[in-house]
């Protein structure tokens, strides 16, 4: 990384901004509006696998992954001249990334409606999960590759804010209220999408154990 850049990240996390002190990421986006272009090459080299990651967790399709992640740095380019380090780089660049894999769902179910979290409620069929290999279920009846298609399929079940949360919470290890940035709403929220999210994936998984069949919705 060139001095100029190194020098505008020591001097973004000298400030301390509310939110996101001392995070070299939105340093690097700040000497990017700056017109340091090497600084979003360092941004998309240090986040390029995380953005893919979560963007399978969503939509279960790899190939189509690495294509959205193109979608996602893309928006942040094109957002550079608008971007306020408000929070911490990662939130915002989730939010965003959530976006694109919501509207890819979308347009797959043949739905024209440019979908946003902003917009949806939590309501409806969300974007798909993957499965919790951590997940352990009490009954030696079920195969362990079966057990991993129920978890998905009950994920994948999940109202759209429920999952984000869930998915933000278990794979990305994010807080509450970076979560609730990332949404749109209040900690408080946060914590009672999760509790319904893990009531309805209990009831939904329960369900599968006793009769082997899930139910339509959560």
């Amino acid at each position: 990384m060139g001095k100029a850049i190194a020098v505008a990240v020591g001097a973004y996390e000298h400030a301390g901004r509310r939110g996101a002190a001392a995070d070299y990421d939105v340093g690097l986006m700040l000497a990017f509006q700056k017109g340091k272009e090497l600084a979003f090459q360092e941004l998309v080299e240090r986040n390029h696998a995380r953005v893919i990651g979560l963007i399978y967790r969503f939509i279960g399709d790899a190939a189509d992954a690495e294509d959205l992640a193109q979608e996602v740095f893309l928006r942040i380019y094109r957002a550079r001249q608008t971007y306020k380090p408000t929070a911490k780089f990662s939130t915002w660049m989730f939010r965003i990334t959530a976006n694109v894999s919501l509207n890819a769902l979308r347009s797959r179910a043949n739905r024209r409606d440019d979908v946003s979290i902003d917009q949806m409620g939590d309501s409806g069929e969300g974007p798909r999960g993957i499965p919790d290999h951590e997940c352990e279920m009490p009954d030696g009846h079920l195969h362990q590759a079966e057990l991993q298609e129920k978890v998905q399929d009950a994920i994948q079940a999940l109202p759209e804010k429920q999952q984000i949360a869930v998915v933000l919470n278990k794979y990305e290890g994010m807080s509450y209220a970076d979560i609730a940035r990332t949404i749109g709403c209040s900690t408080m929220a946060v914590k009672s999408l999760l509790a319904r999210a893990r009531d309805n994936l209990k009831d939904r998984l329960l369900l599968y154990i006793r009769t082997g069949r899930g139910r339509r919705k959560v």
